[in-house]
């Protein structure tokens, strides 16, 4: 009995984790590219600055909402990044990366009955690169490396204070977007592509959007893995004031 009692528990567990991914995914997507559609459909009123500023905010929200349901991963690359370092159990990323696709596709679906036809066409919500695809996978593999490092550094790293994982997390989307948006549309993750991609039916340098934020994110996860590999408390380390305070004779997790 105590046996059934646990694996019903487990499962229960797993089954509110999926349900967290394909939800924390749908509300990101249906926020970051709906600013994007009502901005095209209303001349700009939203305006670039703002779009960025809705998907900062947007993950900000969602970590805080589900981060302690799910891990608020809504990222293929980073439930893959994690399970490379074994920080995530592999036989779970095949189940959230098709909550994160299926989350991402939902939200394109309704954005698409939401605002009529014309978003696959005029008003496409999808990420495409704007110059060579050369230029685009490096801007991608480099901002999906400082989007992991940071989630590396606030989610796994017990030296550091977790009430600002939201808020570290939702800035580094913030700037990535403001840096490589206008290039490469600052995917950083392969289902905020591949939803948008599958209702518009538009594939073209898809594969872009899947090796530099894959690459760039595990790349991001050992770097952090190699930085905090010590058992010195934090204040030894940085020698300095500042506002992350470590505890005394405290390993790293």
């Amino acid at each position: 009995m105590c046996v059934l009692r646990s694996l019903t528990d487990e499962w229960g567990g797993k089954k509110n984790q999926i349900v967290a991914e394909v939800l924390g995914t749908y509300f990101m997507i249906f926020a970051g590219c709906g600013s994007v559609v009502v901005n095209l459909s209303t001349n700009g009123t939203v305006t670039f600055p703002g779009i960025c500023a809705v998907w900062g905010l947007v993950v900000m929200v969602l970590v805080y909402s589900v981060g302690h349901i799910s891990g608020a991963h809504f990222n293929p690359a980073v439930t893959l990044a994690f399970a490379t370092c074994g920080r995530f159990p592999w036989k779970q990323v095949p189940s959230y990366v098709v909550a994160q696709v299926l989350g991402s596709t939902l939200a394109s679906l309704t954005l698409r009955v939401v605002f009529g036809g014309a978003t696959a066409h005029e008003h496409f919500f999808g990420t495409a690169p704007s110059g060579s695809d050369a230029q685009a996978v490096v801007l991608e593999f480099l901002i999906s490396f400082y989007l992991m490092f940071v989630v590396s550094g606030v989610a796994t790293d017990n030296r550091a204070i977790g009430e600002l994982a939201g808020l570290a997390v939702g800035a580094t989307v913030l700037l990535n977007v403001l840096l490589a948006g206008p290039i490469t549309g600052a995917s950083m993750n392969p289902a905020r592509t591949l939803g948008p991609a599958i209702v518009a039916g538009r594939y073209r340098s898809i594969w872009v959007y899947v090796v530099g934020p894959v690459c760039g994110t595990v790349a991001g996860a050992w770097a952090y893995n190699l930085v905090r590999f010590t058992d010195k408390p934090l204040r030894e380390i940085t020698k300095s004031g500042s506002f992350l305070r470590g505890r005394p004779g405290q390993r790293p997790s």
